[in-house]
């Protein structure tokens, strides 16, 4: 994966759902067709944690459920650092276990100016992946 396509309705419900449970991490799924982000699935983080989550699980099995019924891959797992930069922690290394996957920090440690990263995570290598916004709605 190079890249993701995500309109920016979605962007920014992403930021609205990541300060909505601030100081706790928020998480959640982005689901599309190749590059192209079309529906974000908002989670709740189980372990109400200002340094990491865990998805509710009957949230994921539904979110899944519904991606297979429209034809969607998981193109992104999300979730918010509320405190530190937009960047993988080690533990966010060593829990990326979805390797065809993006994982997408959304960083609130600016709460005027979030920072919004893509990251493809293999074997403990991480490289930063591109973002395009679109206008597109979704």
């Amino acid at each position: 994966m190079t890249g993701l396509i995500i309109p920016k309705q979605i962007i920014e419900k992403m930021v609205v759902h990541c300060r909505a449970v601030y100081p706790y991490e928020a998480c959640g799924i982005l689901a599309g067709r190749g590059k192209a982000v079309e529906k974000a699935f908002e989670m709740t983080n189980t372990e109400n944690s200002p340094v990491s989550y865990f998805m509710d699980p009957k949230e994921q099995f539904h979110a899944m459920k519904e991606m297979r019924t429209l034809g969607l891959d998981m193109l992104a797992i999300y979730h918010s650092h509320p405190h530190s930069p937009a960047f993988p922690s080690q533990k966010d290394v060593s829990l990326a276990f979805y390797t065809d996957s993006a994982y997408m920090i959304v960083s609130l440690a600016d709460q005027n100016n979030p920072e919004i990263k893509a990251y493809a995570i293999n074997d403990g290598s991480i490289s930063e992946l591109t973002i395009e916004i679109s206008d597109e709605t979704a």
